[in-house]
């Protein structure tokens, strides 16, 4: 028997408007996506970095703070890389309707996965950044060698190199690393939020 079957809903007074009007700005996901060395925690905590000096609340999900709690009984297979991404959208969703705008900075490979946070959400408050940067790039980045270990068959299922990356279709953002500087990257995001209206009631 499906224990869920007997949850039921409590409903508090207080909603996600109320949060909001309390802080004085939208809630919202911004998902960072794009290969690993891509720059997608660089500019998401930049990113985070700024709207804490206007005055905006947030909150930057990404593997350091998931891979090593909530999801550290997942590993890379196609299927733990959705459930990653599941969790993950379902704690972005918490964090909006907080009134939070959160930042979440993972690879997240597949579209499929990413239309499913999407839905979870309201219209306009998730907003896809694809963080594009060339192979040939993130791998001349990678610090930790991963990209090598993944050409010597080290690390299996690495994405970009035997495992897929999905490029975003219709991203609402789409930054540069490789031709952009970071507050160049910072300033285009923080643009698009002032023009629609995310940053205040």
């Amino acid at each position: 028997m499906n224990n869920n079957n007997f949850i039921i809903p409590h409903e508090g007074k207080i909603k996600k408007e109320d949060r909001q009007r309390q802080k004085k700005h939208k809630s919202a996901i911004l998902w960072f996506t794009g290969l690993s060395g891509s720059g997608k925690s660089t500019l998401a905590h930049a990113v985070e970095e700024k709207l804490f000096e206007m005055g905006i609340h947030t909150y930057v999900l990404d593997g350091d703070n998931i891979r090593t709690g909530l999801n550290k009984d997942l590993g890379f297979s196609a299927e733990d890389r959705e459930e990653n991404i599941r969790r993950i959208g379902e704690v972005a969703k918490l964090f909006v309707d907080a009134g939070i705008i959160t930042l979440t900075a993972f690879i997240s490979p597949y579209k499929k996965d990413r239309e499913l946070v999407r839905n979870l959400v309201d219209k306009d408050e998730f907003i896809e950044i694809y963080v594009k940067c060339p192979l040939e790039v993130c791998e001349q980045r990678d610090v930790k060698g991963l990209y090598e270990k993944a050409r010597k068959g080290i690390i299996k299922n690495f994405t970009g190199i035997d495992d897929p990356y999905e490029e975003p279709e219709n991203p609402e953002i789409v930054v540069e690393t490789d031709k952009e500087t970071l507050k160049e990257s910072v300033d285009k995001i923080i643009n698009y939020l002032k023009e629609k209206g995310h940053l205040q009631i």
